[in-house]
């Protein structure tokens, strides 16, 4: 290869956690507001009434004592503590967050490098973190469990994605009932009506959704922090809640553990506010929370206490509005109410904008098929919407709506998802803390044990709401849970067990090892067969997807170098002839004639060397084009990229005509691929390789130009195959078939439907039987 590639720019693909400090920061939080904290913040709309019913007798003044005590705490160790101050802090890399962020964090993907996206002549070899490798290795064992417990909480979140915004408009529209009573006989009618507006509105995105939301949410929270200081005035001994033996005492004294399912309410929405770690940043999330959030809401839920002390039986049957300074009627009344439609509609945004994320991680490490996806900031990679996740999530909220009639049995099945989410982040953050932060087994534990406790005593409250409603969020996520988990399966890349981009490393081929040049004579060809034997009888070869189609000669351990190419830098006379050398000696070589055309060759999966779907093209069709450029596609970390900067291009010395070529694109430029920029970046390379021969490097010019006059695009492409696992008996035989029909019958048919290149028109798909 060309140790010195045309076009290489200063920027990375690898995309950076956001870091931002001053008034820029200062910007960011004031935006989480409306986007991360609008469900989490109307909570106090529901949390009371939540724990004691509107319809049964006001509690005593030690049980609101004890019931506010376990309100602040909650919020103070669940949403504060443990995901503010300590899992924010186990984002990945990029600066994305949820359960699947976890996952990666366990098992991190492969570094690409765009050095050996372009090397056509080297054994394959990928970069990855070494500093969690040694965690991936020692979890090899149980990934077979995390991988599923980390998609169901992710299914989870997103099948919260359904329900949270039918419980939010629903109960905005219920509050309309109260103050017009001609709306009750409409509410599921308007509450639609809302819902189509409020996922017709996502595509201006996370940024501009925010310029509206944050105002709106902002004085919402000031409202409740003001409205609560007034309120604890009226009885200042609300503030013994802050002593944590009160909620011992209350349960001690009630033993009814059902209350936690009203606590719970307290914290809905902290499972978001991890999972939209990807549309802002750390620091903004933490201290949005931290600094103004979590205060006005500890103020908002000791005022209402301190209210229901005071006038118990009047407060109780709705808490929220009858604990509004001034009474029904007055001027901050309607204040309230009119600004608490408002919040309500848009409390839905943080699951929304989560489960955006989510799904961009997810389509990312191959785990969903791949959608389209729109970035929606110039300057914030995190921020994306993808149009079929916001039809589907539509949909399936205005089915729940519909499906509900009683609002409340849909309150019913809100909260159990989030219960869960808590439960599965706590665990996968402690084994982070052990495996991949290399933190003391004690404190690993101790963290387990101690958040554990308190989302298990959720989660067992939670898990009463099964048959009343709760059912749906858990269908919902087991069903999405275990679609991913099977298009992991058969898709993702080998580190989460994926069968058909295994199958593309294993079988990815050197260049040199398949084409023999006629200008070295017989012991070329006797080399090349040499080479193919050699790495047909290495240890761990022989795979049954080898079977089918040759052995690979590509697929080493990471460590391994490239260490054929000792004659690599030797120049090859100009008229040498080409031929297919197959991989023994029954089949004889085939010439390989040059034709006077380009084909381009898109490399759909990363690392050194051919992908297997060109060997099998010689098979076909044995000819060579005189330009052959093998094009990878990077997406970089900036929004755009400047036109002349976008391709980087090396040279295959050994073979004339053979060219790498990496397309570099920023996040917000859109597919468009020139062939004429990729031919002057050619060009230019050959001039400076050529510099020492002008006459010689002219004449490969013009015949480069004179090639692409006819150009063709050509993709891979794998017809996947059930493999024969090679198990005997009548049980062997139904794994057989089940496996068959769930390769050829499912996975084939579904990939097929969601094409990785779908949208690409004027192109040639190889087809290659890819037994897995």
């Amino acid at each position: 290869m060309s140790s010195q590639p045309v076009g290489e720019a200063a920027y990375s693909s690898q995309r950076q956690a956001l870091r931002l400090s001053g008034l820029a920061l200062a910007y960011m939080t004031f935006q989480t507001f409306g986007v991360i904290y609008s469900d989490i913040g109307t909570s106090p709309l529901y949390v009371l009434n939540g724990i004691w019913p509107s319809s049964g007798p006001a509690p005593s003044e030690e049980d609101i004592i004890g019931g506010i005590s376990a309100i602040v705490w909650s919020l103070t160790l669940v949403p504060l503590i443990k995901y503010a101050l300590i899992v924010l802090q186990f984002g990945t890399r990029e600066g994305e967050g949820g359960t699947f962020a976890l996952l990666q964090g366990l098992f991190p993907p492969d570094i690409r490098n765009d050095d050996d996206d372009r090397a056509l002549t080297g054994d394959s070899a990928m970069l990855r973190a070494m500093s969690t490798r040694s965690s991936a290795e020692k979890l090899a064992g149980v990934k077979w469990f995390l991988l599923p417990w980390a998609l169901f909480g992710t299914a989870l979140t997103i099948a919260d994605g359904v329900l949270t915004p039918a419980v939010s408009v629903t109960s905005a529209v219920g509050g309309i009932a109260i103050a017009k009573a001609s709306v009750a006989n409409n509410t599921t009618a308007i509450s639609i009506a809302f819902l189509v507006a409020l996922f017709a509105v996502q595509p201006f995105g996370t940024h501009r959704l925010s310029l509206v939301y944050s105002p709106i949410a902002c004085i919402w929270l000031l409202l409740l922090g003001g409205m609560g200081t007034y309120n604890i005035t009226t009885h200042p001994g609300i503030f013994r809640a802050f002593d944590p033996s009160r909620l011992v005492m209350w349960f001690v004294r009630t033993k009814n553990f059902d209350y936690l399912a009203g606590v719970l309410l307290a914290v809905t929405g902290c499972e978001a506010m991890f999972a939209n770690l990807g549309q802002f940043n750390k620091a903004s999330t933490q201290i949005g929370f931290s600094c103004f959030v979590y205060p006005m809401l500890v103020l908002a839920y000791l005022g209402q206490g301190a209210r229901l002390i005071q006038d118990g039986d009047h407060v109780i049957v709705n808490v929220f509005y009858n604990t509004i300074p001034g009474g029904q009627g007055g001027g901050l009344y309607w204040i309230v109410i009119h600004l608490h439609y408002f919040v309500a509609l848009i409390a839905s945004q943080a699951i929304i904008t989560a489960c955006f994320s989510l799904c961009q991680q997810l389509i990312n490490l191959k785990s969903l098929p791949p959608l389209k996806m729109i970035y929606t900031s110039e300057t914030i990679q995190g921020q994306v919407y993808f149009p079929v996740i916001n039809y589907t999530l539509a949909i399936g909220t205005i089915a729940v709506v519909g499906g509900f009639k009683n609002l409340a049995n849909l309150t019913n099945a809100y909260g159990f998802a989030v219960s869960t989410v808590m439960f599965v982040t706590t665990s996968l953050v402690a084994i982070q803390m052990r495996f991949t932060r290399h933190l003391p087994w004690l404190l690993a534990i101790g963290f387990f044990f101690t958040f554990g406790f308190f989302d298990g005593l959720f989660f067992a409250a939670s898990l009463k709401k099964v048959p009343h409603g709760a059912w749906v969020t858990l269908t919902i996520g087991s069903v999405l849970a275990l679609f991913m988990l099977f298009w992991t399966w058969g898709k993702a890349s080998p580190r989460f067990m994926g069968l058909e981009d295994e199958f593309d490393s294993m079988n990815r081929r050197n260049l040199r090892h398949f084409i023999g040049v006629e200008a070295s004579g017989d012991e070329r060809e006797k080399e090349v067969r040499k080479r193919l034997n050699a790495n047909a009888l290495q240890p761990g070869r022989e795979t049954t997807a080898l079977k089918y189609v040759g052995t690979s000669s590509m697929a080493k351990d990471i460590e391994s170098v490239d260490d054929d190419d000792d004659d690599e830098e030797k120049e090859l006379p100009s008229q040498e002839s080409l031929y297919l050398v197959h991989e023994d000696d029954a089949h004889p070589r085939l010439p390989l004639p040059r034709l006077p055309t380009c084909a381009v060759f898109h490399k759909l999966t990363a690392g050194r060397g051919v992908p297997h779907t060109f060997y099998g093209f010689l098979r076909q069709w044995p000819a060579l084009p005189r330009v052959v450029i093998f094009l990878s596609v990077r997406t970089m970390n900036i929004n755009h990229v400047p036109r002349e900067e976008r391709y980087n291009v090396t040279k295959v010395r050994t073979i004339k005509g053979f060219y790498g070529v990496t397309y570099a694109l920023g996040f917000r430029d859109n597919f468009c691929m020139s062939i004429d920029d990729i031919i002057d970046k050619i060009c230019l390379l050959e001039s400076r390789v050529g510099a020492n021969d002008e006459a010689e490097a002219n004449s490969i010019i013009q015949e480069i130009y004179k090639a692409v006059k006819q150009s063709t695009h050509i993709i891979p492409h794998y017809h996947v195959i059930s493999a024969p696992l090679g198990f005997r008996g009548f049980l062997g035989g139904i794994f057989d078939r089940t496996r068959r029909l769930l390769i050829e019958g499912l996975y084939r048919r579904i990939e097929v439907m969601f094409p990785e290149t779908g949208n690409w028109v004027g192109i040639i798909r190889v087809g290659i039987n890819a037994e897995i």
